[in-house]
């Protein structure tokens, strides 16, 4: 068994803060190898998993050739994940087990609702300026940023997620009261959005602390870039005016939030209330639910189901 988990591949390694604690004494050489093992384990029972090594639908996506009934529906079906994660993120941080991991939470979920990051010592005159196709291509700096935090930043409704969710859907022929909503959603959709709710947002820290380490880790796999690949094809063969700041923001965003999340495993680990079992748990159901909504929506566009 130990044989085999040290020659997995890993794209986790022990990181210079916990190399730090060994030097300063706070942990033992033991302790560090017995993570640098739970690190390996994590890569073959989480980071492994299918729905983020192949995720059948966005490999399909990124080819760009979605025909405009199946945008709308993608569109309809990830506006009401996109809606239902703000339930999600509440429940987390509401059930957050430290003040420093509630604003951890507080960070995530205020900037989904329209607070800008603002970067430590940066003026608002230091922008550089950005021509509408930069802007729509990277984001409106006006509106958005991925560094920075939410404490001081400016809240502004239009730079709320799911308002440029609402950009992207209009212009498909969409309208707001025809998006976001439960009552939009495929089976499979509420499904996945019923445990982000019950998992993430758990009231047992470690379920919680698997399911969060498992969503943001599949959030930076590389399934933004297929959608967004995807779209900008779209947009240059189609949709001239298709807007795609949405997906393009979150693709440049994910990976800080994976970072994060390693930090906060790191601080969880070496806590003695850390239970193993139920951290891969949490990890491993968010999974699942996360499949069946891909695999949902695969099903859909084989099967020609429009809603």
């Amino acid at each position: 068994m130990t044989q085999g988990l040290i020659s997995a591949p890993t794209r986790l390694a022990v990181s210079p803060r916990v190399w730090e604690r060994c030097r300063r004494g706070e942990l033992t050489q033991l302790q560090v190898d017995d993570f640098r093992a739970f690190l390996l384990e994590v890569e073959l029972k989480l980071l492994q998993h299918r729905i983020i090594t192949h995720n059948a639908y966005t490999h399909w996506f990124r080819e760009g050739t979605a025909t405009d009934a199946e945008l709308r529906h993608f569109i309809r079906q990830f506006s009401v994940f996109s809606n239902q994660f703000l339930v999600a993120a509440l429940e987390k941080t509401i059930n957050a087990p430290s003040l420093q991991q509630s604003r951890a939470s507080r960070e995530i979920l205020l900037n989904e609702l329209g607070v800008i990051y603002r970067k430590l010592g940066k003026s608002k005159g230091d922008r550089v300026a950005m021509t509408e196709v930069e802007k729509d291509l990277e984001g409106d700096p006006e509106l958005v940023s991925t560094e920075g935090t939410v404490d001081g930043g400016i809240c502004r409704f239009r730079a709320a997620h799911f308002e440029w969710l609402l950009e992207v859907a209009k212009e498909l022929g969409l309208k707001f009261e025809e998006i976001g909503q439960r009552k939009h959603a495929r089976s499979t959709t509420l499904h996945f959005c019923d445990e982000l709710i019950r998992l993430y947002g758990s009231e047992d820290p470690q379920i919680a602390q698997g399911a969060s380490f498992a969503v943001e880790n599949w959030a930076a796999a590389g399934f933004w870039q297929e959608l967004e690949d995807g779209l900008l094809h779209i947009k240059l063969t189609r949709h001239p005016q298709l807007p795609l700041a949405f997906f393009s923001w979150h693709n440049r965003v994910e990976a800080q939030h994976a970072g994060h999340t390693l930090e906060e495993l790191e601080a969880a680990y070496f806590s003695p209330t850390f239970d193993r079992a139920r951290f891969f748990q949490g990890g491993r159901e968010i999974l699942e639910a996360i499949a069946v909504f891909w695999d949902g929506l695969n099903v859909d566009r084989l099967n020609e189901v429009y809603t």
